[in-house]
Formats: structure tokens, sequence, C-alpha cells
């Protein structure tokens, strides 16, 4: 069976059985159980000033309101903040940064694009 990896956001209710062996051995919490659920993980959106976005990147990193701890998502978030203004998300992206391997940094770069390109969040003014 082919290893899972998720980023997830919003209201989600997971069922998992496997996770990437890369991740369990970095020690990052990844969904190992039968069943995970997760509530009330706010989705970044458009309307989101740098502020609020550092504020998920924070859930992330730390695993603050129930999120689960994930590197790649915290520095997603991190980068957005960023691109909004956010002078600390700049600081905690490259402390993060400091903690992850360059595939991990890549992913979240990538996650970040993403959500750039589909509109979700826009750059500051």
């Amino acid at each position: 069976m082919a290893p899972l990896t998720l980023i997830l956001f919003g209201d989600v209710e997971l069922k998992a059985s496997t996770a990437t062996e890369a991740r369990k051995k970095r020690g990052i919490n990844t969904m190992i159980t039968n069943e995970v659920e997760f509530k009330s993980i706010p989705l970044p959106t458009a309307e989101m000033g740098g502020d609020e976005l550092f504020q998920l990147g924070m859930m992330y990193s730390t695993g603050q309101g129930g999120a689960p701890v994930d590197l790649i998502s915290a520095h997603m978030m991190f980068n957005l903040a960023a691109m909004r203004g956010s002078m600390e998300a700049q600081v905690y992206r490259k402390e993060l940064s400091r903690e992850m391997d360059r595939e991990d940094i890549a992913e979240a770069q990538k996650a970040a694009r993403q959500w750039l390109d589909a509109g979700r969040i826009g750059y500051a003014a």
C-alpha cells in the first residue's frame, strides 16, 4: 500500500490507515490511527491578513487549537502570512525551515503556490 501524506484545512473527518514513513522517522505527527477527527481548524481565506495567517501557522507548528502538528502546513501558512505583510511570519518561517528537510520545504512552497494560483489568497497590496 502506498503511503498517504495529508495537508488538511477546515472541518474534516478523516479515516487513514497509513502515513509516510519518512515523516514518521522525522517525528512529525501524521495520521497513523484508523480514525482521526479534526474539527474547527480554520481555512486560510483571501480575507485574512498577515496576522491571522501567522496565527494559523502557529497552530500547525505547535498543535494549538486542536490542529495537528504539521510543519509543512505551518511553513505554508507562514509563507502566505509573509506575503500578506507579516514580518513575524518571515522570522518563524526561517526558524521552521531549519527544522525541515528540502523536500518538505519544497512541498510547503508548492502548497502555498497552489493556494495563490487558485485565487484563495491574494498578495499584500
